[in-house]
């Protein structure tokens, strides 16, 4: 792959992390819906729309995607899992720290399963990216969790962070199951849209049972209607054109930029307050976006997409 398309699938990745970085801030503008609700409306109907814009090719694929079954499910059940564990956390333990832990795990843990299971090496420029990213999102996390908090908001806080690993691991799973069908001559939107429609099915039982209060108000229903067409749809077409050109790994890398865009948001929109330590983490993070995406020339050496990732 040419260093063209791998810059425009960088680019895409981009846009859909910063589409993402607005759902913690969209979320508080409907309090009284469930972080359950929320995740489910989100994901759900965004899913099922990318299915529907996806169907001729789900079904012209059909045959290549019911040989490819098992890795479609694991795909399709982890964007069922990420979405209720990533609003559940963003409710316990905060918008910033439910981001930094759901996100700035992702990288990582998306490189294990990539090492773990297609033996895929690791290069030294991309783990010292990912380095400063997570240093950055650590001094987010700690900028944004005061020690002054009482046992059951510090009980909060750890069941949060722990839904929060979990949620990195569900999204750096569904990464790399919609990676794998795509190398196996499955088209982006086909595969990504084939994952999310079957995860958008899962999430409709838990919909109706959460969901009454996304239509209590027409606040209510914009914030819905909000999450399920702009970060979650619109963010998932970017992101599903991005992974067709680059490693699940490097774009997992690439979406640190989400939390720091929420924390921005939550300091522009919300009102938090954001101190130094944690202006300080969001350079880090897009130091690490510039470590790991701009292209490096040397002279006399062809480098190879993995290789420069």
């Amino acid at each position: 792959m040419n260093q063209r398309d791998r810059m425009f699938g960088i680019s895409a990745v981009l846009i859909a992390a910063l589409l993402w970085g607005t759902t913690g801030t969209a979320a508080t503008f409907a309090p009284e819906v469930s972080a359950v609700a929320i995740g489910a409306v989100a994901m759900g109907v965004g899913g099922l729309l990318q299915a529907l814009i996806a169907l001729r090719g789900i079904i012209t694929n059909r045959v290549t995607l019911s040989q490819n079954g098992g890795m479609l499910a694991t795909g399709a059940l982890a964007v069922a899992i990420y979405p209720l564990a990533f609003y559940a956390s963003m409710h316990l333990a905060g918008v910033t720290v439910g981001t930094v832990i759901s996100i700035g795990s992702a990288p990582l843990l998306s490189a294990l399963i990539e090492y773990c299971l297609d033996g895929q090496r690791l290069t030294r420029r991309w783990m010292t990216g990912a380095t400063v990213g997570v240093a950055g999102m650590m001094l987010l996390c700690l900028a944004e969790n005061p020690s002054h908090t009482s046992t059951a908001q510090q009980s909060d806080v750890i069941l949060g962070i722990t839904l929060g690993l979990l949620a990195g691991l569900t999204y750096a799973l569904y990464s790399w199951a919609a990676r794998h069908l795509m190398q196996r001559g499955i088209p982006s939107r086909t595969a990504m849209g084939a994952t999310f429609g079957i995860g958008g099915i899962l999430l409709m039982p838990v919909l109706f049972a959460t969901g009454s209060p996304l239509l209590a108000s027409v606040n209510n229903a914009a914030v819905g209607l909000y999450m399920a067409l702009i970060p979650m749809f619109i963010g998932y077409v970017c992101y599903g054109y991005g992974l067709a050109r680059i490693s699940a790994s490097l774009a997992t890398t690439i979406t640190l930029l989400e939390p720091a865009v929420a924390a921005v948001l939550a300091v522009v929109i919300v009102g938090e307050r954001l101190p130094v330590m944690g202006w300080v983490g969001i350079g880090l993070i897009l130091g690490c976006l510039m470590l790991i995406t701009v292209p490096v020339k040397r002279v006399g050496t062809v480098r190879t997409e993995k290789e420069s990732a």
